[in-house]
């Protein structure tokens, strides 16, 4: 049995947070659950492939990943995903997520994994973004 890991948008971290409650993800904004989709893993090379920023750049972002919840909790686990990733996915054409797809199945993380399956999640990821659009944020929980 893998991690799953919850996509979804909310207006501020509060609402997240609130959304998150009880490891019950009440979104009214559509949530996209996925088994073994770990942004830690994946999201920061498909920025910086969108963008044109080097994955460090990325990382330093105060909102990549940033833990919202207790980190004395034993799980679930909620973070934040960058506002720049958000715009870059909404933006992003279904051969952008592809490269970019391609791109982490080159990392460590991602070998051996098929780039169409990436390229399909980023093109849901990238729905959920063009329905966040500026005005919310979007999160991943994370539970074992």
């Amino acid at each position: 049995m893998g991690n799953i890991y919850d996509y979804y948008a909310a207006t501020d971290d509060t609402q997240a947070l609130a959304l998150f409650e009880d490891d019950c993800i009440a979104d009214p904004f559509g949530t996209l659950g996925l088994k073994g989709a770990d942004p830690y893993l994946i999201l920061g090379t498909v920025e910086a492939h969108l963008t044109g920023v080097s994955e460090e750049q990325v990382e330093a972002d105060p909102r990549f990943c940033k833990l919202l919840n207790d980190p004395k909790h034993d799980g679930p686990w909620l973070v934040s995903l960058t506002d720049t990733l958000r715009d870059a996915l909404a933006a992003a054409t279904p051969k952008r997520m592809l490269e970019a797809a391609t791109a982490w199945t080159h990392t460590e993380d991602g070998g051996g994994e098929e780039p169409g399956l990436m390229a399909d999640f980023l093109e849901r990821l990238g729905e959920l973004a063009r329905d966040a659009g500026p005005r919310r944020h979007m999160y991943c929980g994370m539970s074992l």
